[in-house]
């Protein structure tokens, strides 16, 4: 009498795992050991797989044998877990080639960029972090910079609301945060940054591995990187806005640059939101940073905040269907 199952996913080498009307959805789980176990049908397996964790399905079920590793690799498992989890595709004609891949640019796709519409709560106790930003503003010591900032709230809230900010260029009365003139087409959007009567321009650098797409990724998928941001300028004067994003090799020398012509604003415009969108595709290996600086100023020079304004900036890793 054969001894009854102890495992699953295996069975003897001479069991046979399909049948004249047998589909290879149904085709069962073996494996080569020398005593037979419970035999599992594909398509429950593939079942059981679209409920663990994804990374533990790619990084371990796979390895366990041939019949894991194909029901691991199945489009229809990757398709079905998009459907699942809501991963949809905006243009339903356009398939993508790996849905296993569109899977993950889908769930690892955020916003890279922090502080894009300058809304950070202000942090009292965390003002010392932060003095390294106002070096552009003040040509002191770490001590002036201090006494500056405990007497001076106002300087200390703009100083914090600018976390993860590199202010390159602060001109006439520099950088300002402040509430929307008119709404933006997304209503969460509250805040934006406003320059002034000299440039003003503001920058972050990303660093890929740290965001987790590590340089073996980036060489060899070249994922589509979305750049967009909201720009608007004041409608009683004229303004004008630059943006520069850069694709980063190891050493920081670029490999990729977008930098359109400055946009010009005449006084007594419609004062309406404007996007400015790019796709980097198809930019060979090598990626490791993406340098975003983007800013401006009003053009007739005027005391105060009459310049461009910006805000919800954002940088997404996304699947070549999704741009």
């Amino acid at each position: 009498m054969k001894r009854k199952a102890k495992a699953m996913g295996a069975t003897q080498s001479n069991y046979s795992t399909s049948g004249p009307n047998m589909s290879s959805d149904t085709k069962l789980s073996t494996g080569s050991s020398d005593e037979e176990l419970f035999p599992v049908p594909l398509d429950i397996l593939e079942e059981i797989f679209l409920n663990l964790p994804p990374d533990q399905v790619v990084h371990s079920c796979r390895l366990v044998c041939h019949e894991w590793k194909e029901v691991a690799d199945r489009q229809s498992l990757w398709r079905e877990r998009c459907r699942r989890e809501g991963y949809h595709l905006p243009d339903t004609s356009k398939t993508p080639k790996d849905w296993r891949l569109f899977y993950f640019l889908c769930k690892k796709r955020r916003n890279l960029i922090k502080n894009p519409r300058g809304e950070r709560k202000c942090h009292k106790n965390s003002f010392i972090q932060h003095l390294v930003l106002l070096k552009p503003l003040f040509p002191a010591t770490n001590l002036t910079l201090q006494y500056n900032l405990s007497h001076n709230p106002h300087l200390f809230i703009f100083i914090d609301k600018m976390k993860y900010w590199q202010i390159l260029q602060n001109g006439g009365d520099m950088w300002k945060i402040e509430g929307l003139m008119v709404p933006h087409p997304d209503e969460t959007v509250q805040k934006n940054f406003v320059t002034s009567y000299g440039v003003c321009k503001k920058a972050q650098l990303i660093d890929l591995e740290k965001e987790g797409y590590n340089a073996t990724f980036m060489d060899n998928i070249q994922p589509d990187i979305r750049i967009s941001d909201w720009y608007a300028p004041r409608w009683d004067c004229g303004s004008e806005y630059n943006i520069c994003v850069e694709l980063l090799n190891k050493n920081k020398k670029p490999i990729q640059i977008f930098a359109p012509k400055t946009i010009y604003f005449e006084q007594w415009n419609d004062q309406q939101w404007n996007q400015m969108t790019h796709v980097f595709q198809n930019y060979g290996p090598g990626v490791r940073y993406i340098h975003f600086s983007h800013g401006g100023k009003d053009t007739q020079y005027w005391a105060g905040w009459y310049g461009i304004r910006v805000t919800n900036s954002c940088i997404e890793i996304c699947p070549a269907a999704d741009t």
